[in-house]
């Protein structure tokens, strides 16, 4: 199957089980909110171009937007989070690391401490972003900080179980040219 076929099916799936999965659960909490979606955006491949990669996800924010009614909200946070994604691998991975010898983010790729620390900040940044554009109706700190610190860990905790149960076989591409 190809890359871009993959991508179009993950694309889909993300999209099916925010909406009609993880936003059809009660919120736990006033904080909590589960979003695994952006997800995605983190699973794009290594190769992919910084605008393509930031034009990809403000379409999958806008179709999450779509369905939520929420105006910008998803595209916003899941823009910014495409944009800032190339500056952060290029931080954590070598120049001739991973990026040039697998075709996406993994555990298997990157290796465990700077996998983690890429879906961390990554997923910190989103909701921060995200609760922040919520948080310009509401005004408390309190309230936005513990819906940042709730959302972040239930969503890290979806992360954690959606990597063991849909683990990604990545190849060691030898012929990197």
């Amino acid at each position: 199957m190809s890359e871009f076929v993959k991508n179009i099916i993950r694309f889909t799936l993300f999209i099916l089980v925010q909406v009609f999965v993880l936003f059809q659960v009660k919120p736990l909490h006033q904080f909590i909110v589960p979003y695994l979606y952006f997800l995605y955006i983190l699973w794009l491949p290594f190769n992919t171009p910084r605008l393509g990669l930031t034009f990809t996800g403000f379409v999958f924010g806008l179709t999450l937007d779509y369905f939520t009614q929420t105006p910008g909200l998803h595209a916003a946070a899941c823009t910014l989070i495409a944009y800032v994604r190339p500056f952060l691998v290029n931080i954590l991975i070598s120049q001739a690391g991973a990026d040039q010898n697998y075709k996406s983010p993994s555990v298997t790729s990157m290796g465990l401490a700077p996998y983690a620390t890429y879906v961390v900040i990554l997923t910190l940044l989103h909701h921060t972003y995200l609760v922040f554009l919520e948080w310009l109706e509401f005004g408390s700190f309190l309230y936005f900080f513990g819906k940042v610190l709730g959302t972040t860990g239930i969503s890290l905790l979806l992360i954690v179980v959606t990597e063991l149960l849909f683990f990604r076989k990545q190849k060691f591409r030898t012929n990197t040219v």
